[in-house]
């Protein structure tokens, strides 16, 4: 299963950790395109002036780790599309292109189910998506989080246990399952 990973999934760094982590178990073939790619080193300016250069960082060792993940912008199809928000059409652009199932997002407004649907695309929001990736595949999933749990207890020097972890990742769903 093709799934189109939108840039808001990908800059919280637990979220995309996870996401990431569940694909390299082959779960799922994730999706991308330059544009969103830079999206993620763009937001990562929030974090401060190093903010950008690390996520840059991580940018080229995720491409790294899935080379074949990023999909070739396609302006023709961009301008036949539509969404309320035009900054989003690349996305929407990118999943078609790519072949995708679905587009993983946070951003449900900017994506209607009845648009995605003209394009036999799918809207799933990460938690609800990892949760039904741990209801068919759960020890591949715990795994995937424990992986992240561990990094961010070494990263914090705090004491994380996944469902905590999980929540203030946005991932409340998963959290509870796991627990």
């Amino acid at each position: 299963m093709k799934v189109l990973l939108d840039a808001c999934v990908l800059y919280p760094t637990v979220m995309r950790e996870v996401l990431l982590g569940v694909a390299k178990r082959g779960l799922y073939t994730p999706l991308w395109s330059a544009r969103i790619l830079e999206e993620w080193a763009r937001a990562a300016r929030k974090l401060g002036p190093g903010g950008e250069a690390q996520a840059r960082g991580e940018v080229a060792l995720t491409r790294a780790a899935f080379p074949r993940a990023e999909v070739k912008e396609h302006k023709g199809l961009e301008a036949r599309l539509y969404l309320t928000d035009e900054n989003d059409i690349h996305v929407l652009a990118a999943a078609i292109a790519g072949g995708a199932e679905a587009i993983v997002t946070m951003n449900a407004q900017d994506f209607p189910r009845h648009v995605l649907a003209e394009e036999g695309l799918e809207r799933w929001d990460p938690d609800g998506f990892l949760w039904r990736l741990w209801s068919d595949h759960p020890e591949a999933v715990a795994e995937a989080v424990e992986e992240v749990r561990q990094e961010a207890e070494r990263l914090s020097g705090e004491t994380w246990d996944a469902r905590r972890l999980m929540k203030k990742a946005r991932l409340p769903r998963l959290g509870k399952a796991l627990s």
